[in-house]
């Protein structure tokens, strides 16, 4: 079957830009070509910095005939009607149309349309022009005097068709100007004569001969074979970088590795200063000396050329761009080294981290002082905890870190070093900022824990208070990463940290002593007159939780108001946390409608409490015991809705013992009673597994009761008490999870 080329020349696109634009001109064509009928066997794009290209395989050679019958108005139907169904289907008069009966609606006009199928060669001609001409680059331009808009200025255009046993047709339209052909050009430098292609596996022969590799993959396999090489021969060892082999791979259509060097003395600027600068600035690869373990005076830069003086001009050139930026990178570390993280916190009070959340002095202060109170359930000491967290923004006020923002936080732990601050200290400044995603470790150390769960827990909290929840898949302050950090340092930890009294002390800052009162917006987004009532109705509750009079003294009234409102909010961060917690359990491949099971229980923000309760019944109920009672849970709750919802009444246990006349509900009832204990004890114990075991007791009971037992009694006491025992099963299970919860 015949195959398509399809090549658009141009000058170099950005290399940002390269892996989705292949991918986006692959579907649109492929996509095009379906909707037409045209099924294709394999499709595969391909871009270098001067050309975007498709290989379309196994296309048919046209389209398949069609046939359509379209029905039409009754005979003797009005004029208008008739002239309208003449119209769309294409006919000249009704001599054209046939006459078909139908027992009900009698006869009516029938026309039946054949469509011979076009070459796909015509198809391929309408659908190409309309895709380059709207193409959607992130960015685009136009160029000389025409109009169409392209990423960079489009030179030409291969379009070739045809079988691996034909010379292949050119394909032929016109974008622009420009007049499709099979006619391309190689390297801009090194063989810019342009010559004719045919089809896919000469197109590639014959690009690679004048010095263009087209396959990104394999232009990426030789940079960094090339480049492990290279440094082997000098002894040194390549420090890898995925996405800077993607950005150099979408710099060069033929790559070659070259070794530059720089001034030893630059070497005392830290490691990821000098690999930032080189990779930033330049574009190279850096250098490790296995025997140092530090990095090494030299790069690897990737050129696009392989030059008549075997590179020497072109490092060079490279090397004295290289050692300015190091110069720089030099005077903004001996800079930063002059001032001490403590004398850089003043100016954090003229900067806002957020205009209706305050200052970024404020937040560091709030974090320091809830690494405090975290320090003893995490293992740190409070003192190191607090002082770590009043300086581990400090580093955001250097100068290397406004060079080089991604160095936040490394570059604090460098600064603490070198003043000689406790180890712990300088950890903190570094880790406290982790995990930053799915395959970012979690810190470990107990200061760095500390001020790494309260940096979190206050922006979760900051940003609670005043209403910028995430919402869909909108989320800018990164808040779903956080939480999901919270959880992951908790877990990996396995910290006995219960969460909801540390988001009310976080929250009070930001809602208690006359926060309302100064910013009623903030929390209830209401109209002023509004505003008055709601603080109204929270000073009656307040009032009745304090069980004082209506004369109690105003401050107090405050404090209540303040802690119900820092409840309500740790409440609602808590149903985050439990959709977060959904998402690593089943990263894990736990279910996760078990979390919903459990977090549905009263009083439940233990995360590795949570989490051994999860593994425990997701274990208890791939077991035939486990799934029998579900099972037979299930059919008791089922009843007890239908009843409830019939007489509308809430049967509610315990069930009178003295109206147990079977003997099935009898043993049922003492099973109940005998798990009950059992389990509370067990869970009590955080003896999850013996709770489970225990619950496993009521299986029996449970089916025997549903075999010799008829709920709905004649006599309608003792319906009543029965409806009160199926309620009892399920008081049983909440010991442990809510199992209306519970999936299949």
């Amino acid at each position: 079957m015949p195959d398509l080329l399809l090549e658009l020349f141009s000058e170099e696109i950005p290399a940002r830009m390269q892996a989705q634009a292949a991918e986006t001109l692959r579907k649109l064509v492929t996509d095009a070509l379906v909707e037409r009928g045209l099924l294709y066997e394999g499709a595969k794009a391909f871009v270098t910095p001067r050309r975007l290209a498709l290989a379309v395989h196994g296309l048919p050679g046209r389209q398949s005939d069609t046939r359509e019958e379209r029905k039409g108005p009754r005979v003797g139907a009005p004029e208008g009607a008739v002239q309208g169904f003449l119209k769309s289907a294409g006919l000249t008069s009704l001599d054209q149309a046939t006459i078909q009966s139908d027992p009900k609606k009698g006869d009516f006009y029938v026309a039946v349309i054949e469509r011979p199928g076009r070459a796909t060669t015509e198809v391929i001609a309408e659908i190409v022009p309309q895709i380059v001409r709207t193409f959607p680059w992130p960015k685009s331009m136009r160029w000389g005097t025409g109009t169409m808009r392209w990423v960079r200025p489009l030179h030409s255009i291969v379009c070739t068709f045809g079988t691996e046993v034909e010379d292949p047709e050119v394909v032929r339209f016109e974008v622009e100007g420009i007049v499709s052909s099979n006619v391309t050009s190689g390297h801009r430098f090194l063989a810019p004569e342009t010559f004719e292609v045919r089809r896919l596996d000469d197109w590639m022969a014959k690009l690679e001969a004048a010095k263009v590799i087209v396959d990104r993959e394999r232009r990426k396999s030789i940079i960094m074979a090339d480049a492990r090489n290279l440094a082997l021969v000098h002894g040194l060892e390549l420090v890898e970088d995925e996405g800077l082999l993607e950005e150099v791979s979408g710099l060069v259509e033929w790559p070659v590795a070259l070794m530059g060097s720089f001034d030893e003395a630059f070497l005392d600027i830290p490691d990821e200063v000098i690999r930032a600068t080189i990779r930033a600035n330049q574009k190279c690869f850096v250098l490790k000396d296995p025997r140092t373990g530090r990095l090494a005076n030299r790069f690897i830069l990737v050129s696009n050329l392989a030059a008549s003086d075997d590179g020497v001009a072109i490092v060079a050139g490279n090397g004295r761009v290289i050692r300015a930026r190091l110069s720089d990178a030099k005077f903004f570390w001996d800079t930063d080294r002059k001032t001490r993280l403590e004398e850089r916190l003043g100016k954090f009070e003229q900067i806002t981290f957020h205009e209706k959340i305050g200052s970024q002095a404020e937040r560091i202060a709030r974090i320091a002082t809830l690494a405090r109170a975290i320090a003893p359930s995490v293992g740190a000491d409070p003192d190191a905890a607090e002082l770590a967290g009043r300086l581990v923004k400090a580093d955001l006020l250097t100068e290397v870190v406004g060079e080089f923002p991604e160095l936040q936080g490394l570059m604090g732990r460098y600064y603490a070093q070198g003043e000689g601050l406790p180890a712990e200290i300088a950890t903190a400044c570094e880790d406290h900022y982790k995990p930053q995603g799915p395959s970012d470790r979690v810190p470990s150390a107990p200061v760095s824990v500390a001020v790494a769960l309260a940096d979190k827990i206050d922006t979760l909290v900051g940003f609670w208070a005043i209403d910028e929840k995430p919402t869909g898949s909108k989320d800018p302050y990164a808040l779903r990463r956080a939480a999901l950090g919270v959880v992951r340092i908790i877990l990996d930890n396995k910290l006995r940290l219960p969460l909801r009294p540390l988001l009310v002390s976080a929250a009070r800052p930001l809602l208690g002593e006359g926060h309302f009162e100064a910013h009623p917006h903030d929390v209830f987004r209401l109209e002023s007159l509004a505003d008055k009532v709601v603080s109204e109705l929270l000073r009656n509750l307040a009032r009745r939780l304090l069980q004082a009079d209506p004369n109690a003294a105003p401050e107090d009234v405050a404090r209540v108001e303040g802690a119900s409102m820092s409840g309500d909010l740790a409440d609602d961060l808590i149903a985050f946390f439990a959709e977060r917690l959904k998402v690593h359990v089943r990263e894990r491949g736990a279910r996760h409608d078990l979390v919903d099971a459990v977090f549905a229980l009263p009083e439940q923000d233990d995360l590795l409490m949570i989490v051994a309760r999860v593994d425990a019944l997701q274990r208890f109920l791939e077991t035939e015991d486990g799934r029998t009672l579900l099972a037979g849970y299930r059919r008791a709750v089922n009843i007890l809705r239908i009843e409830e919802k019939k007489d509308g009444a809430r049967y509610e246990g315990p069930a009178d013992a003295a109206l147990l006349a079977e003997p099935a509900e009898q043993r049922l009832a003492e099973a109940i009673e005998t798990v009950k204990a059992e389990a509370a004890r067990a869970v009590a114990e955080e003896h999850f597994q013996g709770a489970m075991a225990a619950l496993a007791q009521l299986r029996a009971p449970v089916d025997a009761f549903f075999e010799a037992v008829t709920v709905n009694a004649s006599d309608s006491a003792l319906r009543v008490n029965r409806l009160r025992l199926l309620d009892e099963i399920r008081a049983a299970t909440r010991a442990i999870a809510d199992f209306d919860r519970i999936e299949g």
